[in-house]
């Protein structure tokens, strides 16, 4: 008995010795190429590592401190508002592209880091993503936003495939867990991955599934088991960012969201963009220079585009100064369009007045309306504007008649319940530029000219106006009012009308003199002067003597 034991004892470590003997010679024959060709690929990968390009000017400018971001103050402080606080909120920002919007978020991230009672910890993290480079998979094999399940079937899912265990993968939304998840261009976003987004920032937690999970199953480990039950944590705040209007997003989206705008830089703050990126790149530049680029760049990221070509011309021709040659030939080759100066005349005249108007993102305007008044039959002609307008998201567009022209056969109801001899002439207002006039609020500014032309009274040049009027002479909230008044600002006038639905205490510190009006009485009072033009009222004399006389309207 002893040596049958023996024996099988031999025997079976004979078996052994020779199956791990051929374990490591079949390990010795594989290893020794998978190690060289791994090197090789190594040193391929760190020779790659060490070519290094010149920093992009961009990069080197882009803002560090808040005293870096140009323009943008208000918005700013109203970031600050919704993240520098016990309770952050969710936050879409709208603007250009070009004007700060990532480098503030991320710069208020940091602010709130060391804000007393604020959630975020040091280490909260913040990651940024862009929505028009997000592709998922409708089958959900992967999804870089919000994650996916490996499942066993697929290549590469490693041992605990080979066991049946699907594995889950962390998507941007885990990732920010904690911090902000910054997503560019949010408006670009597919709807599924829109209405997934909205879920996962109602729970706060992405929920997976697989038909190859089983609970029940031993081999599952058990942080596995735990992200199907009760999902993967996605606890953070989401800081859209988009190009696109409001009324684009889907409302869902809207109202989870706190909204900011952040304005178009206007062309002193380019040039200023311009100015501190020609100092950072070693060339000179003088003030002439620097304004030139800021009437032709639409941002800062064009700003500096335009100054590093500029230096690049001055630099073959070994010169470390910008001249204004450098940027006429640079805009000429790139086909910049100046942007439209806001040219003024402060001087009162009949039949003219300074409307304001809202355009592009959010920007306010000073824009010229004109009317002529001649003996006719009480017709009415306006130009320069749409016929019709469109309005709604894409693909969701009606067209309809513009508010604009209904504004104009408001205006002319009520001047002939105010007793203005409209059917004795022929108006004709005109918006010089042809620029379209969307919406009903230029009511006011046109009630205003036309009251000027038919009565021969200057209306006051130093002053502008906004506002919708009814046919019975209520002025009617619009919007865009502090844009609107911060045009008018800037163009030099020192007055402007608004309607009192609109007024805000703030107005009162803006630099600008803000009057509020309920009725368009109160805007004539203070539009119109108690100058005439003698000429406007001789023929307006004339006319109503032919009237008196019976004799037939021209």
């Amino acid at each position: 008995m002893y040596y049958v034991l023996t024996f099988i004892q031999l025997l079976v470590t004979c078996v052994m010795g020779v199956y791990f003997y051929k374990q490591l010679r079949k390990e010795r024959q594989v290893q020794p190429t998978g190690s060289h060709r791994g090197g090789r690929e190594m040193d391929k990968l760190m020779k790659l590592n060490a070519i290094r390009l010149s920093e992009p000017l961009a990069e080197r400018v882009r803002p560090t401190r808040f005293e870096d971001i140009i323009g943008q103050e208000e918005g700013i402080r109203a970031l600050k508002a919704i993240l520098c606080g016990p309770n952050p909120q969710h936050v879409i920002i709208y603007g250009p592209p070009g004007i700060g919007k990532t480098c503030a978020a991320r710069l208020v991230l940091e602010a709130a880091k060391h804000t007393p009672g604020t959630p975020f910890r040091a280490d909260a993290p913040f990651i940024e993503m862009d929505a028009t480079c997000v592709r998922f998979d409708e089958r959900a094999i992967a999804d870089p936003l919000l994650g996916s399940v490996h499942d066993p079937i697929y290549q590469g899912a490693g041992q605990l495939g080979v066991n049946g265990v699907p594995q889950p993968k962390p998507g941007a939304v885990t990732r920010a867990h904690g911090g902000v998840l910054f997503l560019d261009e949010i408006g670009e976003l597919h709807p599924i991955q829109m209405n997934k987004l909205l879920k996962v920032l109602e729970d706060r937690k992405v929920r997976f599934e697989s038909a190859y999970y089983n609970p029940e199953d031993h081999h599952v480990p058990r942080h596995i088991h735990e992200i199907f039950k009760n999902g993967m944590p996605a606890d953070f705040r989401l800081v859209g960012a988009t190009t696109r209007g409001p009324e684009s997003l889907p409302p869902a989206l809207r109202s989870r969201c706190m909204e900011i705008y952040f304005r178009a830089l206007e062309p002193d703050e380019v040039g200023a963009i311009a100015g501190d990126a020609a100092n950072r790149t070693g060339f000179q530049m003088e003030l002439q220079e620097a304004a030139m680029i800021g009437r032709y760049a639409s941002c800062g990221r064009d700003a500096v585009n335009i100054v590093q070509m500029a230096a690049g011309v001055a630099q073959l021709d070994n010169r470390r100064e910008i001249t204004c040659e450098d940027v006429e030939w640079v805009v000429e080759s790139g086909h910049y369009a100046a942007k439209p100066e806001q040219n003024v005349n402060t001087a009162s005249t009949v039949g003219r007045v300074h409307g304001l108007a809202v355009y592009g993102s959010h920007q306010g305007a000073v824009m010229d309306i004109e009317a002529v008044a001649m003996p006719g039959r009480g017709r009415v002609t306006v130009t320069g504007i749409v016929e019709e307008e469109e309005m709604g998201p894409d693909g969701h567009r009606v067209r309809r008649k513009s508010m604009a022209r209904a504004s104009a056969e408001n205006v002319l109801t009520l001047l002939r319940g105010m007793g203005y001899p409209v059917d004795e002439y022929d108006l004709h207002i005109n918006f010089p530029g042809g620029n379209p006039v969307d919406g009903p609020s230029a009511g006011v500014a046109m009630a205003a000219v036309a009251c000027s032309a038919l009565t021969g009274q200057r209306v006051d040049g130093r002053a502008a106006l906004t506002g919708e009027v009814g046919v019975r002479g209520v002025v009617h909230p619009v919007g865009g009012v502090p844009s609107k008044i911060e045009a008018a600002k800037r163009a030099g006038l020192s007055r402007v009308l608004v309607p009192k639905a609109n007024w805000l205490e703030r107005f009162a510190s803006m630099g600008i003199d803000v009057v509020a009006v309920e009725t368009l009485e109160e805007v004539l009072s203070w539009m119109l002067t108690d100058e005439t033009d003698a000429q406007t009222s001789a023929v307006r004399g004339s006319v109503r003597r032919l009237v008196a006389m019976g004799t037939e309207k021209p």
